[in-house]
């Protein structure tokens, strides 16, 4: 159904006006702020009193008043401008979805999850009323506001329902926004081995490794699954551990089950102010959760030079650590890592580097995006290596212990060399003898 999305606008206005209007009379009357639960509940009667106001104007001017249909999708809209992004909302509530990517406000191009990508309707009326979406979204969304403007036109965040939201403006013709969905939220090694991302052998590799308190590096392409499988193999993780999380912006979401994680401190890098003070990098709180009494570090994603903190921190007794880093195959992560390490405050040189990788990653995971859909299949995501980190000679040795056949299935390649270590924790072999 089509909505009028100037009357959305419209009584979004006078909805937040009457809200902010009763939150100054509670607190002249002395009472407790309405919790944000509340605030929705009342904002609901304030959409239904405001769209019955509008049926009774339009009856009195002999015009027809909307259908009940019709009044209830424009309830949705604006409570969705209200509370949630506005006209994006659809898309993000859509199951289907798993990329959009907005190239002004009238460019909407949505991913789905058989691979197919589709152009949809504008979501917004002009790319100004775009950057003020953004701009309250970053506002409200994280743990402090995050400014969105010409001298901040680089933007980095999570949505409320768990998505990633990346966004720029002024260094592109028009504002330039991608999401990414978290589609599974509340996800298990049983649920990747169910959708065929892992195979069973996989599955109960993995859980020993993380049961085995193996610091493990996620590998993979943009896309490909990597932050899923982190929170799969985070989730392994017996509840009785504190565990502390590193990231750009907040995305993994331990914190949100605490039926499963009951101790999380979630971190999150601040950015410098408009007078260029106050920033948090990701090295420092890297530095800070050392000091938080964790039980495992994990960093939502390597980008820079946190790499030498964290490696550090890995070879420092904090064992059990994960963590993502882009590369396009598992061995190709180690030369990532040096290059990182390049250019970090250390300006470690490659032995070093090496040498450093060699004594704090036990295992590089490779998880592999195809995408299949033009020749009638669909869009698949499944690890198809995994390497355990053996020495230095120089350069990191690693074994493949985890590599594809030619047929196509991940099949056990080398031998581990804590095969037994792993066996104590529930893992037996079934393709080594």
């Amino acid at each position: 159904m089509t909505i009028d999305h100037t009357l959305v606008k419209r009584f979004r206005q006078d909805v937040g006006d009457r809200l902010a209007h009763q939150r100054r009379l509670d607190q002249a009357s002395g009472l407790q702020p309405m919790t944000g639960e509340d605030e929705r509940q009342f904002a609901r009667a304030l959409i239904a009193q405001i769209l019955e106001e509008f049926a009774r104007g339009e009856i009195g001017v002999g015009r027809t008043p909307p259908t009940a249909e019709e009044e209830e999708a424009l309830a949705a809209g604006i409570h969705a401008a209200l509370f949630g992004v506005g006209r994006l909302q659809p898309l993000l509530d859509d199951p289907e979805v798993e990329n959009i990517d907005i190239n002004g406000c009238d460019r909407v191009f949505v991913g789905y999850a058989d691979g197919q990508e589709l152009m949809r309707e504008p979501v917004a009326e002009s790319d100004e009323e775009l950057v003020e979406l953004i701009q309250i979204l970053a506002a409200y969304s994280g743990l402090s506001s995050r400014p969105f403007d010409t001298a901040n036109p680089q933007l980095d965040l999570r949505l409320p329902d768990g998505s990633r939201l990346s966004a720029v403006m002024d260094v592109t013709v028009r504002p330039s926004i991608s999401i990414r969905r978290s589609r599974l939220g509340k996800v298990f090694l049983s649920d990747l081995v169910g959708n065929g991302s892992l195979t069973p052998e996989l599955g109960r590799f993995l859980a020993a490794a993380v049961a085995a308190r193996k610091n493990i590096m996620i590998s993979g392409s943009t896309n490909a699954g990597k932050t899923t499988l982190l929170r799969a193999l985070a989730n392994e993780i017996p509840p009785s551990e504190r565990l502390i999380t590193v990231e750009r912006a907040l995305e993994l979401g331990l914190d949100q089950f605490p039926e499963l994680h009951p101790n999380v401190v979630a971190f999150e890098q601040r950015l410098p102010n408009s007078e260029g003070q106050g920033e948090i990098t990701m090295a420092e709180l890297v530095r800070r959760s050392l000091r938080m009494n964790p039980s495992r570090v994990i960093v939502g994603e390597v980008l820079g030079d946190e790499i030498v903190t964290m490696l550090n921190a890995m070879t420092q007794g904090n064992d059990g650590s994960l963590s993502t880093i882009h590369a396009n195959s598992s061995m190709e992560v180690f030369n990532r890592i040096a290059t990182y390490a390049l250019q970090a405050t250390e300006r470690l040189p490659i032995e070093a580097t090496h040498m450093l990788i060699a004594g704090a990653i036990d295992f590089v995971v490779f998880i592999e995006k195809r995408n299949d859909y033009a020749v009638g299949g669909r869009l698949r995501r499944f690890v198809s290596s995994v390497r355990e980190v053996a020495g230095v000679d120089g350069r990191v040795l690693s074994s493949e212990v985890f590599a594809m056949a030619p047929d196509g299935r991940v099949v056990p390649h080398a031998p581990l060399s804590c095969l037994e270590e792993l066996a104590h924790f529930g893992y037996d072999p079934g393709g080594w003898t």
